[in-house]
Formats: structure tokens, C-alpha cells, sequence
């Protein structure tokens, strides 16, 4: 999922693990789309046993071990909710918006304080 600081040229892209059991994001990193921001991710759930990884054909998913990589979007549609939620609930997400981060560090504080306080379970 993108979004922008300061104007739409500069992307950001929140990226996010979905646990579908519980129903919440267990794990996210920002950054641009590329390998770098998945390796971020997969840091923050290298202590987790995943059981399978669910994505689109985009390149940088090629880390990711074949085995257990699913790509298509077959399971892809709660995630895709998930966006919509996010995007309805946090204006800085909206790709038209009048409110928009001017720093690259307040905008991955103020969403990851959003997603710390409605998903991760203390």
C-alpha cells in the first residue's frame, strides 16, 4: 500500500504482515517498493514460524522462499480489505488528500502508531 510525503513523486509504501487467524497486522516496515523494505519486514518476523507467504507477482517477492510462496489473488482479499480500512480511517493514506506528512519520519510514526495501537495485541 503507497503513499506519499510532501507530493505524490515521493512515495512511501507501508508494508505489512497479515495474520488471518487473528485477524491483525503482526509486523509492518515502510520504505520504497523494492527488496530492501521486504528485508525490513521479513527481520521483524524472523522469530515467527510462517506457514506460508501470500502475494502478487511483483519482483521483490523473489527473496522469499518457493515452497511456501503463494502468488496470485486467491487469498489476497482480506489484505486488500485491510487497505480500504486503513485508507478510510487514516487521511494520510488517501491518495487525494489535503492532509499529507512533510517528513518521511513523522508520516512512518504517526501510521505505525496507528497500526501499534489497533492491531498488536500487549
Amino acid at each position: 500500500m503507497w503513499s506519499f510525503v510532501g507530493n505524490k513523486k515521493q512515495q512511501r509504501w507501508l508494508w505489512y504482515a497479515w495474520e488471518p487467524r487473528l485477524k491483525r497486522i503482526i509486523a509492518h516496515a515502510f520504505g520504497r517498493r523494492g527488496k530492501k523494505t521486504l528485508r525490513q519486514l521479513l527481520r521483524l518476523l524472523s522469530s515467527l514460524n510462517v506457514a506460508f507467504w501470500c502475494t502478487d507477482n511483483f519482483s521483490a517477492y523473489d527473496v522469499l522462499p518457493n515452497e511456501k510462496h503463494i502468488t496470485g489473488k486467491l487469498y489476497t482479499q482480506r489484505i486488500e480489505r485491510e487497505n480500504l480500512n486503513l485508507r478510510n480511517r487514516l487521511k494520510r493514506l488517501n491518495r487525494k488528500t489535503l492532509g499529507y506528512s512533510k517528513s518521511a519520519e513523522l508520516h512512518g510514526r504517526m501510521i505505525g502508531t496507528f497500526i501499534e495501537r489497533e492491531h498488536y495485541v500487549l
